[in-house]
């Protein structure tokens, strides 16, 4: 790393003070009195003869001249360095707030920040230095490198840190293609470095801009999935209840033509058809109360570890005939938590039937329970095919379903999501292409919690 402080040239505001016109005509006035004071004093006490007297009075005016045409000289050439220093100083400065002004300009565009804002950023930068056909700058930020054509790892160079809320995430940096100047060995101004902590600063503020844009973008999402959800349960809540009635009425008058022992054979199986499409249908509605909070909750305090074993043993086999490997990881001494038995029963079979359904081939089954952070936690892990992150966004909605028709309702995952929220629990996805899913279940002691997907 090469130097990174000097400055080429002495500090003209100082060189200003020392050499002002006002500076001069006092130095002046005083040197020419004391001078023709002094002069005459010794004149007149060494020298008696008036011949004599008038010749050295020539010489000391030759030399009067001489001393203060010297003597002006001097300062009017000091004068004229701090005008020039001033000036290039006012040049530099002038660079600087234009690549400033330049960098703040995109600020004000819209969207990210872009691989095109960056080149330009990186463009800005070397007009603003002492030796602008000279510089070279780059910025690394993330990890991704842009700089200028010809950028020499091996150059000394000015380097400013870009920080972002408080983290580091990458660096401004600076240089000139040849590190020893024939008229200055150590090429960087102060100005310069403060130059680069000003760009640095810039890149951060439209990298916060952009963490800021996209902070808004999933709130605005969230309150649109919410609202969603919203609608979709008073919609349901209402065709629950119209469609209940009926159901039920058809479901009676089969098993009641059933049991008259009046029927044929071709009349029992589709009275049995009857029934059982009743029983499916009753089955969506009582998961469609289930999802719009119309089935009263029953809460009570619950061991988590008791509903998974229970649940298990009705489920296990359904998960051999698949050929899923089951996988328990049980927490020793787990917390009790306050919740109804049943809908925790029905949050863990929709897990677990969700996770059969995605290994059509077979694959493992973990189920793990844990205590974190004050939270019981349930953990479904499935191996199969996973999923984008187009679908991951809409697998809580209601009849949302990737199944093909007949095999799923797509209420199966709304109901855990409307289980969990009515527990103030929180459920968490992590998933990608043919990596598997993991459906992790937070419930805590007390309180309510938000229900959130990441």
């Amino acid at each position: 790393m090469g130097p990174t402080q000097h400055s080429s040239f002495e500090n003209p505001a100082s060189l200003g003070v020392r050499v002002s016109p006002r500076r001069i005509t006092a130095l002046y006035v005083v040197s020419a009195t004391a001078w023709i004071l002094v002069s005459d004093w010794l004149l007149a006490r060494t020298t008696q003869d008036v011949q004599a007297f008038e010749y050295m009075a020539q010489l000391k005016g030759l030399a009067f001249v001489l001393v203060t045409g010297t003597f002006l000289y001097v300062l009017l050439r000091r004068l004229s360095a701090a005008t020039r220093h001033s000036r290039a100083a006012l040049q530099e400065r002038v660079k600087e707030l234009e690549c400033l002004y330049q960098i703040d300009r995109l600020l004000t565009r819209p969207g990210e920040l872009s691989v095109d804002i960056l080149h330009q950023i990186v463009r800005f930068v070397p007009p603003a230095m002492q030796y602008p056909d000279e510089a070279e700058s780059r910025v690394i930020l993330d990890g991704v490198e842009y700089a200028t054509p010809g950028f020499r790892e091996e150059a000394p160079r000015l380097t400013a840190t870009i920080l972002v809320r408080g983290e580091e995430r990458g660096v401004v940096e600076a240089s000139y293609r040849h590190s020893a100047r024939e008229h200055d060995l150590m090429p960087f101004l102060h100005e310069e470095r403060a130059l680069l902590k000003a760009v640095a600063g810039q890149v951060a503020l439209i990298k916060e801009h952009q963490w800021a844009a996209e902070e808004r973008r999933k709130l605005e999402k969230q309150l649109q999935h919410a609202d969603r959800l919203a609608t979709v349960g008073q919609l349901s809540a209402g065709v629950a209840h119209e469609l209940n009635e009926p159901i039920g009425s058809i479901l009676g008058f089969a098993q009641l033509v059933k049991k008259s022992g009046e029927t044929t054979d071709g009349i029992m199986r589709d009275m049995e058809k009857i029934e059982k499409a009743s029983l499916h249908a009753r089955e969506i509605i009582r998961k469609l109360m289930i999802f719009s909070r119309q089935v009263p909750s029953q809460q009570t305090e619950v061991n988590l570890n008791s509903v998974i074993e229970d649940g298990l043993y009705f489920i296990g086999s359904r998960c051999q005939r698949a050929g899923i490997e089951t996988s328990q990881q049980i927490a020793a001494d787990l917390p009790t938590i306050i919740a109804d038995p049943s809908q925790l029963h029905q949050v863990l079979v929709n897990l677990v039937v969700n996770a059969v359904h995605a290994m059509p081939d077979g694959g493992i089954l973990s189920i793990r329970t844990m205590e974190r952070d004050g939270e019981v936690c349930l953990l479904v892990q499935d191996t199969g095919a996973g999923m984008d992150e187009e679908t991951r966004k809409q697998i809580f909605l209601p009849f949302f379903t990737t199944k093909d028709v007949g095999e799923g309702t797509g209420l199966g995952l709304s109901v855990v999501h409307g289980i969990v929220a009515d527990h103030g629990g929180s459920i968490h996805v992590k998933s990608s292409p043919g990596s598997g899913s993991t459906f992790e279940v937070r419930f805590p002691r007390s309180g309510v919690g938000e229900v959130e997907d990441e």
